[in-house]
């Protein structure tokens, strides 16, 4: 991530309905409830809008990628692999190449890049210095290429060079990297960096790996770093209680010259109970002067969601308490894309729990408060009825991989300019087999063909209740990535009534239209068609056949 591109991270519906509606004068919505705020593509003016559930033709992987980074177009991505092969295509195509831990794409083609090197063990976490010349990837590896760089290595971007200059010898993982252009901060599970005693966090000489005499320490493992702007401030996150031996559960500041604790004053992470009761910051993004964080929740209702507090002083700007572990984040043009599982977002008024359980893989919502929370607070929460962001219209379907183990699908967002992409363990993206990467664009370069979801819903029942009147009663349907849908009733085939409003998944309220002035003892037949605003249509079966009293 150079400069803003990492600051943004990872570069790592104003409903407006209520209870009940009319379209036009013969149509009812009846019990639609009225969340907070809408957004898709299309979204109400004053909303930002998201990019689009169009996965669009990206290389994939046969394995697991843990963290991202986009420099300009270029996304670099590591993890645990060793194959990259082109869309739509399975592992051993005859067109599947080695990319062994480590790989990079253009962000806005999909291709992968000619970038190759090997890593002997996973990597991590992969950060690039904000002048763009330099990236660094960390993580459990001991060679490069052969090589001994033991848990990091940097590589010139532009000619994609191993630097064999910079070669500290780090004792344990790296799992947190944050690089300015003359110093990287290191974190992670190691006690030891240049043969110097350092506890999970520690700074080196960008030129050559030399460990400087900077000594900061955390009791457990470190999962991110972020400068705050000016440079003065490390934001640190993690599973850790104490920063420096002082208590500071999750997220704390330090001094990037003196390595004291500075001042954080917000307390988004609960306090540690025990091993099998606890959260965790895993991601750390800084935009316009916030941080916004990612927590994963190792435990019922401990903190799983995100958080937006001031870079300068951690006061909280909002706390969004959305059950269902996050694992990154990204800024982009005032949403925040997240990764992970929610499956309980009634914090934010959105969908709540059901039976079987529904996941979530990426969302977006808001990058500013639009509201209050009004749930029950979390296990050991410092906060209740904060400010919370609004959820938005934006849900591509991920299925979960099984390297891990943690039933997960996407653990990196990244992005560039119009795209976002995600990168993981998935295996299909919206239904369609792609494995480990895919992107997303705005609207102005996605095929927009993601359309309103076929469901038995939209088959009206049909009436006669009274003379000359047929009543059609069915439910609303809706689309991953446009909240507003027109629906449009034919009798015979011959269009009847045409009328729009939003829908959420988790919403699927009744309508109902009423055909008048229709002449006794005929028979005939209903269908619904909906329609997005991109004329993706979908058409429901028809219903049974009604005689007109």
């Amino acid at each position: 991530m150079i400069g803003a591109t990492r600051h943004a991270r990872h570069s790592r519906l104003v409903r407006g309905l209520g209870s009940s509606l009319a379209i036009g004068t013969l149509v009812t919505m009846a019990g639609l409830s009225a969340p907070v705020a809408v957004a898709d593509p299309v979204p109400p003016e004053g909303t930002p809008a998201t990019v689009t559930a169009d996965a669009l033709p990206t290389w994939q992987i046969n394995g697991i990628v843990w963290d991202t980074e986009t420099v300009g177009n270029i996304v670099y991505a590591t993890g645990s692999f060793t194959k990259t092969r082109p869309p739509g295509t399975k592992i051993g195509d005859k067109a599947e190449i080695t990319r062994n831990n480590l790989l990079a794409f253009d962000i806005t083609t999909g291709k992968v890049t000619s970038f190759n090197h090997t890593l002997n063990a996973q990597g991590r976490r992969i950060d690039a210095s904000p002048d763009g010349k330099t990236l660094y990837v960390g993580g459990d590896f001991t060679k490069v290429d052969g090589k001994a760089h033991q848990r990091i290595a940097a590589f010139t971007i532009k000619t994609g060079a191993l630097k064999s200059t910079f070669a500290p010898k780090v004792n344990s993982s790296v799992r947190a990297l944050e690089a300015t252009n003359k110093v990287v901060y290191l974190g992670g599970t190691f006690t030891s960096v240049g043969g110097k005693a350092r506890e999970r966090l520690a700074a080196v000489r960008a030129s050559d790996g030399y460990t400087y005499a900077w000594k900061a320490s955390a009791d457990r493992v470190v999962h991110a770093l972020v400068m705050a702007p000016g440079g003065k401030r490390l934001i640190v996150g993690g599973a850790f209680n104490k920063l420096n031996g002082a208590k500071k559960v999750g997220i704390g500041a330090l001094s990037t010259t003196t390595a004291k604790q500075v001042k954080w004053t917000s307390r988004p992470i609960p306090d540690f109970i025990d091993y099998q009761h606890f959260s965790m910051v895993t991601d750390l993004v800084v935009a316009d002067g916030v941080v916004y964080g990612t927590a994963d929740g190792e435990s019922y209702h401990y903190f799983d969601g995100r958080f937006a507090a001031k870079a300068s002083n951690g006061n909280l700007v909002w706390l969004d308490n959305c059950y269902g572990a996050t694992y990154s984040g990204y800024v982009r043009n005032k949403v925040f894309y997240a990764v992970g599982h929610p499956h309980d977002c009634t914090s934010v008024k959105a969908f709540g729990q059901t039976d079987p359980v529904i996941y979530k893989r990426a969302i977006a919502e808001t990058t500013y408060a639009t509201g209050r929370d009004s749930s029950p607070s979390g296990k050991n929460s410092h906060y209740s009825k904060q400010k919370v962001p609004s959820l938005l219209h934006w849900y591509p379907e991920l299925t979960p991989g099984k390297i891990s183990g943690a039933n997960q699908a996407a653990w990196a967002v990244t992005g560039a300019g119009y795209y976002i992409a995600l990168a993981g363990e998935f295996l299909t993206v919206n239904g369609v087999p792609q494995q480990g990467l895919t992107r997303f664009a705005s609207k102005s370069l996605a095929p927009n063909k993601q359309g309103p979801i076929n469901s038995d819903g939209i088959v009206p029942t049909v009436t006669s209740p009274s003379t000359g009147t047929v009543h059609l009663a069915y439910k609303r349907t809706w689309d991953v990535d446009n909240a507003k849908l027109t629906y449009t009733i034919k009798r015979d085939g011959v269009q009847v009534f045409s009328g729009s409003t939003s829908s959420e998944f988790w919403a699927l309220t009744p309508l109902s239209y009423d055909d008048r002035g229709l002449r006794s003892g005929d028979r005939h037949r209903y269908t619904v068609t909906v329609t997005d605003p991109f004329n993706n249509v979908t058409v429901g079966a028809a219903s049974a056949e009604v005689v007109v009293r």
